[in-house]
């Protein structure tokens, strides 16, 4: 599966993805924070699943418009659960589930809902 790990997602986690065999980009890898209007366009382009922690996504798709190929967001999920958080998702949702969906976790709630979505 392809993903693009926001900045504010961690290190770690786009480390253990790629141990999982996912391809992963990190925006932290960018010589500069593109904003999060060109994170999710790039994400979209790449057909990329965006891992962030970040809830102004929901802004943009639902109140802007903004077409997505897939987003997980971790808000308040601490740097050490995320791992395990993003492991449970994998490992009960398919790519073919989490493709398009906007999927929203916290240690006690998995919620998946959908957006305009990408090419």
């Amino acid at each position: 599966m392809k993903f693009l790990v926001d900045r504010c997602a961690g290190r770690r986690l786009a480390e253990w993805l790629r141990r999982q065999g996912h391809d992963v980009s990190e925006a932290r890898t960018m010589p500069e924070d593109p904003g999060d209007a060109a994170l999710l366009e790039m994400a979209t382009e790449q057909t990329r699943v965006l891992v962030t922690i970040d809830t102004d996504f929901g802004a943009l798709i639902y109140l802007g418009g903004a077409v997505h190929s897939g987003i997980i967001r971790l808000p308040d999920v601490p740097a050490n659960d995320r791992i395990a958080l993003m492991a449970q998702i994998l490992l009960r949702h398919s790519e073919t589930e989490l493709a398009g969906a906007i999927v929203t976790a916290s240690r006690t709630r998995i919620r998946f809902s959908h957006g305009p979505k990408g090419s």
